[in-house]
């Protein structure tokens, strides 16, 4: 039996990196290019809404710092991109050297994607006819910093074991799913 390939990660430890990746169409893209998809610039521009040389212009940026790379042509013609490893990380000290500004114009643009998220997720609970796939749990842990850090590997590899589906290779009757994993700080907490 083959044994599993090792999953790689891309570190993003510049704060200019982190600035880089704070724009919308940018962050549309590395989304879809970090769960195993390889888009042309012309197919990515259709998903973010942009033009093919307002893409290319994304992804030549981030290819600068890293993030994406183009892939080989099938036929010759438009070459696609694909992400350079199979996820990536911010370290904590690149957000701290970037800045709050910085921090927030990367992460706040996932508020409104979970917002979406979540109001997908009620329109499908309300429907009679709906499946069973979607779930949706919250709570509060009182967690030690090792403890965090041994829940975030332990949450990592649940989640490895679906990663590398895409639209083009997945199970018969798999659906795409957004998950969301966030361990984040309670309001006055220390």
């Amino acid at each position: 039996m083959p044994r599993p390939r090792q999953r790689t990660t891309l570190t993003i430890d510049d704060p200019h990196a982190l600035r880089a990746l704070a724009h919308p169409a940018r962050q549309r893209v590395i989304e879809e290019l970090f769960n195993g998809e390889v888009l042309t610039a012309t197919e990515a521009a259709r998903l973010c809404g942009i033009t093919p040389s307002a893409m290319s212009y994304h992804l030549r940026a981030l290819e600068q710092w890293g993030i994406v790379e183009r892939d080989t042509s099938a036929d010759g013609r438009e070459r696609p991109w694909r992400a350079t490893a199979d996820h990536f990380s911010i370290a904590p000290r690149t957000h701290r050297a970037a800045g709050t500004a910085a921090s927030q114009a990367f992460l706040l643009p996932w508020v409104g994607e979970l917002q979406a998220g979540l109001e997908r997720a009620a329109d499908s609970l309300a429907d009679d006819d709906a499946d069973d796939w979607t779930t949706l749990s919250r709570g509060r842990l009182w967690l030690t910093a090792e403890e965090s850090v041994a829940l975030r590997e332990e949450m990592t590899g649940v989640l490895d074991r679906y990663r590398g589906r895409t639209s083009r290779n997945h199970p018969e009757g798999a659906r795409a799913r957004n998950a969301y994993w966030l361990l984040l700080p309670t309001e006055g907490s220390d």
